[in-house]
């Protein structure tokens, strides 16, 4: 709109019916929700745009495509914006974005996010996953003083699979094992007395050394002291990696002497089931997701929209 024409708009606006002026505000209200996020992911961006093609700095304007501001690169002449590269690239309707992730962290569900946003399940479950891609990474480089380690199990999911390679069950159905077997998926979770957390899932059945030494032995001080049950895979670890050690036998009914406990850990193991329970079983392939989501919830780690927008972008603790 023309300037001119836009000042004689303004000095008419107090002549507006209510009526009218509701009819403005809903025309308005997307579009300044859409200024709202691109105001945020440019802001996070900002000094941190590389070309993803050839990793240069040297970046020129270049119009705007999709709300978003572009850049061309000097070096290789490629164009790209804020969001070129990350997980949100190319995904569509940003006027919703900040109230889905509003959603996400009330842990709601896919289709009743949906209903409430008027837009399909199908592209709510799309914008979870996306979101989650990078939100997940953001955890402590490391376990200091007494670190906790247990691990707890969930029946295997191929839920929303093709192909399987079992008879499919009905409503999640039961392990047809007795104990743990590899029909379940490990979540081996290590926590230490300050709060911080680090999961993973290792794969199916009862944990391993050579789990134990890839995914834990990199995350922990040398001076840690790791506290866990009686499992022999833990004692074997801990004695390979020269890590001092102590066990609980909880199978003798013995659950703590004095600082020596997992109770943090099985305390988190809690509230990680009770969380997963209302999405009625989450695939396997995805498990590692919900792990993330639970962490940046966990604590009010992440309370606001805009800080979880930021993590899917890749940009942390600011």
């Amino acid at each position: 709109m023309h300037a001119s024409k836009f000042e004689h708009f303004l000095k008419h606006l107090d002549t507006l019916t209510r009526r009218q002026r509701d009819r403005l505000l809903a025309l308005l209200r997307p579009a300044a929700k859409i200024d709202q996020t691109i105001a945020l992911i440019e802001q996070a961006m900002a000094g941190r745009l590389t070309c993803p093609a050839c990793s240069s700095s040297k970046l020129y304007l270049h119009g705007h495509a999709h709300g978003l501001q572009r850049y061309r690169c000097r070096d290789c002449g490629r164009t790209c914006n804020a969001l070129t590269g990350t997980p949100l690239a190319r995904l569509r309707h940003k006027r919703h974005w900040l109230d889905y992730l509003a959603h996400m962290l009330d842990s709601r569900s896919v289709r009743r996010t949906a209903a409430d946003l008027g837009v399909a399940s199908t592209t709510t479950f799309r914008w979870r996953h996306r979101f989650l891609t990078l939100s997940k990474d953001d955890r402590p480089t490391c376990l200091a003083g007494i670190a906790e380690a247990d691990e707890m199990y969930v029946l295997e999911s191929h839920k929303g699979s093709r192909k399987l390679d079992r008879p499919p069950r009905k409503r999640g159905g039961k392990a047809t094992k007795r104990g743990i077997s590899n029909e379940q998926m490990c979540i081996l979770v290590a926590r230490d007395r300050t709060g911080q957390t680090l999961d993973w899932v290792p794969g199916k059945g009862p944990v391993t050394r050579r789990q134990l030494d890839q995914h834990l032995l990199p995350r922990l001080e040398r001076d840690v002291l790791l506290v866990t049950d009686a499992h022999v895979a833990y004692r074997s670890f801990a004695r390979s990696a020269g890590i001092t050690h102590e066990a609980v036998n909880l199978a003798a009914g013995i659950r703590a002497r004095g600082a020596i406990h997992v109770q943090n850990v099985n305390a988190y193991h809690g509230r990680l089931r009770d969380w997963l329970r209302p999405f009625r079983g989450v695939a396997s392939r995805y498990l590692g997701n919900y792990l993330g989501w639970r962490w940046a919830i966990d604590g009010q780690r992440i309370v606001t929209p805009d800080a979880l927008l930021r993590a899917a972008i890749g940009v942390f603790n600011t």
